[in-house]
């Protein structure tokens, strides 16, 4: 007896539209993204020299207006401690080690 083959439904592609931004609003968001991650780096050059023995490979979720920052094992956690505590804002996620790059490529 010959066994039925599955059928495969076929992707429809994406289900949200892509956003179409003109040229001058992608490079507003690259620049207040630049000044964002430059308000925040001196907060986590400070962190990483403190913490790179004890904590490295740990995340760190910095709010560069306030000027605190929470650390943890996992980004997700760090985060969302960072959000309980400051409710609308974003923290920039840096990884304590050389580069501060929490990805691989």
């Amino acid at each position: 007896m010959t066994e039925a083959k599955p059928t495969r439904v076929k992707s429809r592609g994406r289900i949200f539209p892509e956003i179409q931004w003109t040229e001058e609003q992608l490079a507003q968001w690259r620049s207040e993204r630049e000044e964002f991650y430059q308000r925040s780096l001196p907060i986590f050059d400070q962190v990483k020299t403190e913490f790179m023995e004890t904590h490295y490979n740990w995340f760190v979720a910095v709010e560069p207006d306030s000027g605190e920052y929470f650390i943890d094992k996992d980004s997700a956690v760090a985060s969302s401690q960072c959000r309980a505590k400051h409710p609308g804002k974003i923290p920039h996620i840096f990884r304590i080690n050389e580069t501060g790059v929490c990805g691989k490529i």
